[in-house]
């Protein structure tokens, strides 16, 4: 497939790696690497619609599943609205007694489905019935991934702490201010810049987990969202203002928002500290993969995730997405894609991220 964009010189291998990447591919990607505000590459290619054949173009705006959680967690910090160490009831009244926010933040809440019946994409009634739920676990004890449930209990917190929805944040507090093109409820008058998802064949979650109970559990974390193509695609989908995985991008603006993490533009650099040290870490007790997490950031775990470098933060998204900083570089990374793909059968990033190591 062809590829359009540039790379300054020094970076033609990463263009080489992309370039292997969506020729092994039926869908469209970009990536995009930005040092201290100047675009190092800038690549993008193949389908946003394979269905039409319509190309990835420059602005092509793709769901970025989980990487949502890497906006928030940035909102979060800028703010310094959150106490980490507070309990949620302190926001809350009538939360259920001994879950604090960094537990939230951190995934070790012991909330990571709603336990009743539900609309996955109402957030604020979500969050009333998680409100009494009672946790798994002790709270703090455990550490596992809040695939859906991280984005209403943290959505609530920002809600009542500052009376405006995650998505009026993400926009009055990154995207409106740095000129980022991200949405979380993207408007209407943009639906026909959004990337077609197509899960490739064999695509599944959880990949690491072969317990037949616990992959109910999984089941009952997503709630379906991920078994066909058709929600995720909906306009209902991307308007819902999910904080955990709704949100839309280009590839260009995560790796400036992140970029602008990593130099102190967004969060000061005493709370971005502390949003990015290990606040949980160890096998997810759901889902049997190795995980390591800050205050809504993941950080660098036993696979690898964000690559060869030392230092990293940020947030992958369900199917192949990639969006961080590496603060030793001093840049913002961020790699979006329309083809699913299961983990275990996905290297696309990592490949990229060894060759953005290289390059440098």
């Amino acid at each position: 497939m062809e590829i359009t964009g540039t790379v300054r010189p020094g970076f033609e291998g990463v263009r080489d790696v992309f370039a292997d990447v969506l020729a092994g591919g039926r869908a469209g990607a970009a990536f995009t690497v930005v040092r201290h505000g100047e675009v190092l590459v800038d690549l993008w290619g193949g389908l946003a619609d394979p269905e039409r054949g319509e190309p990835w173009r420059e602005n092509t705006l793709c769901v970025l599943f989980s990487g949502t959680k890497g906006v928030v967690a940035a909102v979060v910090a800028a703010l310094g609205v959150l106490d980490a160490d507070a309990e949620v009831r302190a926001y809350w009244p009538g939360f259920t007694e001994g879950v604090r926010v960094h537990h939230v933040l951190a995934h070790t809440a012991g909330l990571p489905y709603v336990d009743a019946d539900h609309d996955l994409l109402d957030s604020h009634a979500c969050a009333v019935l998680l409100a009494t739920q009672a946790p798994l676990w002790t709270p703090g004890t455990r550490v596992a991934y809040h695939a859906l449930t991280y984005g209403y209990l943290v959505g609530e917190l920002l809600r009542r702490t500052t009376g405006r929805t995650p998505g009026e944040l993400v926009a009055e507090v990154l995207a409106r201010p740095h000129a980022l093109d991200v949405y979380l409820g993207t408007p209407a008058g943009l639906d026909e810049r959004v990337a077609r998802l197509v899960r490739a064949p064999g695509y599944r979650i959880s990949t690491f987990l072969d317990d037949p109970e616990r992959r109910r559990i999984v089941e009952r974390m997503y709630a379906g969202l991920l078994d066909s193509d058709e929600l995720v695609n909906s306009a209902r989908y991307r308007r819902a203002g999910l904080a955990a995985g709704g949100a839309t991008g280009t590839a260009r603006s995560m790796a400036t928002l992140y970029d602008l993490l990593a130099a102190g533009r967004i969060a000061s650099p005493r709370a971005l500290a502390r949003a990015t040290r290990t606040w949980s870490e160890g096998l997810d007790a759901i889902n049997d993969r190795p995980v390591h997490f800050g205050l809504g950031f993941e950080l660098p775990d036993p696979l690898g995730t964000y690559g060869p470098a030392a230092a990293a933060f940020g947030h992958s998204g369900a199917g192949g997405g990639r969006h961080g900083a590496w603060p030793g570089a001093g840049l913002g990374f961020s790699f979006v894609t329309n083809e699913l793909r299961a983990e275990n059968a996905d290297g696309r990033a990592d490949r990229l991220l060894a060759a953005l190591h290289d390059a440098l």
